[in-house]
């Protein structure tokens, strides 16, 4: 893709050029003038000159346009192949490349059909255009996710190295680029082998470039592009309440040229059209480094970030100027102001109230036939079906995920627990460690201004209690300390005592419980939540995960208890374990979280159970989100206020006993049945329930609920035995 430079460049360039001369006789002059008479006309001077440059601007000149740094989508015209892992660049067959746009992923289709799936490298290829002569003089390129390994050449020279699949990344361009066309190769490698966590899990670990990647030329002095990812801006508050909060900003500001500079640093924090608090720095950037601007203000009455009920946010608009006022780098931050604190006895105080936190896992959206190379339409998709569901909380399962469900869920009032990908499996390599750091880094920089992240998710499931997995923990809680000392910490547990030491490393704790499924009985679960309240009084605690199997393409009403590991896995069962379950978790307000396993069925290509291999069954939602199963309107039934009625079993339709309990799911205070027309009463809801036994006649049966405005309607067919 060629890559012209458009006018406003070329004005971009003027402009740039007056400005840095401008710059320069004031640096000048102050340091040589002692008469202030000569200082204020030659201020005069900058002046006139200045208000010529905006005169023509406004007046449409496109040469004097000037803007902060050029972002361009590179997704489009990639060549991909496959490759061995020892191949060397220069062996790459120069004839086995086709054409893909991205994303892109190389497991779109083995990567969920129980069988093995391709763990190794592959090449990706891309032409880019340089312009001779531009305004900006800093090319980075930004990748939003990449697995496993991704290595980087441009016109066969080596660039770098990014390590772990799933947090943005860029490389500086800028000293491996020509005028004209340059090549991209990259190699993504996903082998099981590498040292890069995650090690293991009970999920398809996708390969490729499976998010989206841009060129973002900037000025010298911008916000630094090398913060692990992250924008270079870190907004901390504290001391917020319906009277004031207190806001801290530290941006970071990268000099790339060969001078130092002098700046200004501002920021002006809007609601709506209003700017609400202005605040400025001076700062001086030396040549080749990074400098620090502290900004600290405080703000009378904020509007809180109030949750689902009212998700409000600002905007924070940061600039970074030169002496004119003229920006050479902005960047506009969601800001959402709230307290939370969780409390062992009260779970989360949201703004300081009781708040209750339940949901759903996720795992980065998956679908048929794309894996995990979807689009922003499709995670949008995605977030409508959960907030229609009515969660107040997410898990990000296992590793950090993309930036649109952080914007998504700040947007629509949804506390966020992320993680970093260290799954299952530890490691004595010191290189496992440090790279494990390093994406903790990334995912506390690239998403600790997001108002609905609440949490820092440390690991998942080590089934290792040794001392390789305690340093690593333990070296992952001090690091998220330092690095975000505002939010606690949390680990999923699981085939470990909660009092043990496997649990004992970060500042709450989550269990992964499956009784009824895995183990044990329905019942189990209430007594065993309040045996762990006994032994850690002191440790707030959540259901990390619980659920059960479930195809809508198998039916048993009433069900028996089905084997995990069958191909059996009716969808009543799935909803009876659920009924159980949540009833025994809200009556605990003290837990401060729980998650289903999980929202939707995703892709673990070595399972092979339910109605087919490939793919974890235990969402609410089918893997291609046609069906919202049985347990899906339990959920919606408890969580939500819209008036809804469901008849449960609809999809058993071949009946063949005539007498049955008929059960709705609903969040009215009572519903009428009618069957054929003919009414058959109404019925109270009793935990969100109501049932009738009716009795079917030969051929097809029409049931209708009605539930004030709420309405529901099935067909059963009663055939002979």
């Amino acid at each position: 893709m060629h890559w012209p430079a458009p006018a406003s460049w070329r004005g971009g360039l003027f402009a740039a050029g007056l400005n840095r001369f401008l710059e320069l006789i004031v640096m000048s002059t102050v340091g040589t003038t002692q008469s202030s008479r000569h200082m204020c006309s030659i201020i005069g001077f900058i002046r006139l000159a200045r208000f010529l440059v905006v005169l023509m601007a406004v007046a449409g000149c496109p040469a004097f346009a000037y803007e902060t740094r050029q972002t361009l989508e590179i997704d489009a015209d990639w060549t991909f192949q496959l490759g061995s892992r020892s191949a060397e660049v220069s062996a790459i067959d120069p004839t086995g490349w086709r054409n893909v746009n991205l994303p892109h992923t190389y497991n779109a289709v083995d990567g969920d059909d129980g069988g093995n799936y391709h763990r190794g490298p592959a090449f990706y290829r891309k032409t880019v255009f340089q312009p001779a002569r531009s305004a900006f003089t800093r090319t980075f390129i930004e990748f939003d996710g990449a697995a496993v390994v991704t290595d980087l050449w441009v016109n066969g020279t080596y660039v770098g190295q990014h390590k772990g699949g799933y947090a943005r990344f860029r490389f500086d361009l800028t000293p491996y680029l020509r005028p004209g066309e340059n090549q991209l190769l990259v190699r993504t490698d996903n082998s099981a082998s590498l040292q890069v966590a995650p090690l293991g899990g009970d999920f398809t670990v996708y390969g490729g470039i499976y998010r989206s990647v841009r060129l973002i030329r900037t000025h010298d002095v911008h916000f630094d592009m090398l913060d692990y990812g992250s924008s270079g801006i870190e907004i901390r508050q504290s001391e917020v309440t319906a009277k004031q909060a207190k806001l801290a900003y530290r941006v970071r500001v990268a000099n790339d040229g060969q001078v130092d500079r002098a700046v200004r640093v501002r920021v002006n924090l809007r609601n709506g059209n209003a700017t609400v608090l202005s605040l400025e720095t001076s700062l001086s950037v030396q040549a080749g480094a990074v400098a620090v601007a502290d900004l600290a203000g405080e703000l009378a009455s904020p509007h809180l970030w109030n949750g689902v009920a009212d998700p409000h946010l600002y905007q924070s608009e940061i600039s970074v100027e030169n002496y004119a006022h003229e920006r050479l780098d902005s960047a506009t931050v969601a800001t959402g102001l709230r307290s939370i604190l969780i409390r062992p006895d009260q779970g989360v105080l949201l703004n300081g109230r009781p708040y209750s936190v339940h949901g759903v896992n996720i795992h980065q959206t998956m679908l048929p036939e794309r894996g995990t190379a979807v689009t922003d339409g499709n995670i949008d998709s995605d977030f409508r079906l959960l907030k229609d569901l009515g969660v107040t909380g997410l898990r990000f399962a296992h590793y950090q995920h993309p930036q649109r469900g952080y914007d998504l869920a700040d947007e629509s009032g949804i506390l966020v627990w992320t993680e970093v990908p260290f799954v299952a499996k530890a490691s004595p390599d010191e290189g496992f460690e440090a790279n494990l750091q390093d994406q903790l880094r990334e995912l506390i920089r690239q998403n600790r201004n997001h108002p609905s992240v609440f949490v820092w998710g440390l690991g998942n499931e080590i089934y290792s209690v040794d001392a390789d997995s305690a340093r690593l923990l333990d070296g992952l809680q001090a690091l998220a300390h330092k690095e975000d000392p505002d939010r606690p910490t949390t680990y999923a547990n699981c085939c470990a005592p909660i009092d043990g030491p496997q649990a004992s490393h970060t500042d709450t704790i989550g269990s992964n419980v499956y009784y009824g499924w895995y183990d044990g009985q329905f019942d189990d679960l209430g007594p065993w939540l309040d045996a762990n309240h006994v032994k850690r009084p002191a440790t707030p605690e959540a259901v990390s995960e619980y659920g059960a199997g479930g195809s809508p393409y198998h039916q048993a009403d009433p069900p028996s208890r089905p084997r995990p590991g069958s191909h059996w896995h009716p969808e009543q069962y799935q909803a009876l374990y659920h009924e159980r379950a949540w009833s025994q978790i809200a009556q605990r307000p003290w837990l401060w979280a729980s998650f289903i396993w999980c929202g939707f069925d995703f892709p673990s290509d070595g399972r092979n159970e339910g109605d087919r291999s490939g793919i974890n069954d235990k969402g609410l939602i089918t893997y291609d989100r046609r069906i919202r199963k049985d347990a899906y309107f339990w959920y919606k039934a408890n969580w939500t206020s819209s008036p809804m009625v469901y008849i449960t079993s609809r999809r058993a339709v071949t009946r063949h006993t005539a007498d049955v309990a008929v059960k709705v799911y609903g969040n009215v205070s009572q519903a009428r049945l009618r069957l054929n027309g003919r009414d058959l009463g109404a019925q109270p809801f009793e935990n969100h329930m109501a049932t009738w036994n009716v009795r079917l006649s030969p051929g097809k049966n029409t049931l209708t609920v009605e539930g004030g405005s709420a309405v529901d309607i099935v067909t059963w067919v009663l055939t002979a035995e």
